[in-house]
């Protein structure tokens, strides 16, 4: 079973300073702890900057002894899949939630097209460099921007509504930023 308290303070410690690492996590539905919805920031002065990028978190039931999974909800490549060894085999009940979505950063920043995900983009990146970049920028463009236009201002709306902050972030991210339709789900949850 998930260890509830180590995901809590995780939770917290991954927060307290997301205007600095860039990255946060909130639960996903506002109730179940072992489905979390992580944000990162893109690294700068990469393909990927001034996007934000939603990542899926699910934890299995061995957690933090067995790694948690992981999947970009935001559209990054052709899928979301994420190939990261700490993640896989080299994970480790030393590292955190918050590390692995630091790696996931620093990947955005370094791909490593010697073990892709994406056979066809790695090749791109080794091949192609500006065409890879370009494509980058434009699916950052067209995908991790437009749901965190008006974010905070949407944030803040809701919050004022009397909604807690985290749910308000997760049911705002579960919905690409619909704000209706997380007003919604606020009300019926």
């Amino acid at each position: 079973m998930v260890d509830v308290s180590r995901v809590q303070k995780e939770l917290t410690e991954c927060n307290r300073d997301r205007e600095v690492s860039g990255v946060s996590i909130a639960l996903h539905d506002g109730a179940n702890i072992s489905h979390l919805t992580g944000t990162i920031a893109g690294p700068a002065d990469s393909p990927y900057e001034g996007g934000t990028f939603v990542i899926d978190i699910r934890l299995p039931g061995g957690y933090p002894f067995e790694p948690p999974k992981m999947q970009f909800v935001t559209k990054v490549c052709q899928n979301g899949a994420i190939c990261l060894d700490i993640l896989k085999d080299q994970w480790s009940p030393a590292l955190t939630l918050k590390t692995a979505l630091l790696s996931l950063q620093a990947l955005l920043s370094s791909p490593a097209p010697d073990d892709p995900q994406d056979a066809v983009v790695a090749q791109q990146y080794l091949r192609d460099y500006p065409t890879f970049a370009a494509t980058a920028r434009y699916w950052t463009e067209a995908f991790a921007k437009s749901t965190s236009t008006g974010m905070e201002e949407k944030v803040q709306k809701l919050v004022e509504m009397g909604f807690p902050e985290d749910l308000v972030r997760s049911t705002l991210n579960s919905v690409d930023g619909d704000e209706n339709m997380a007003l919604e789900k606020l009300c019926s949850g």
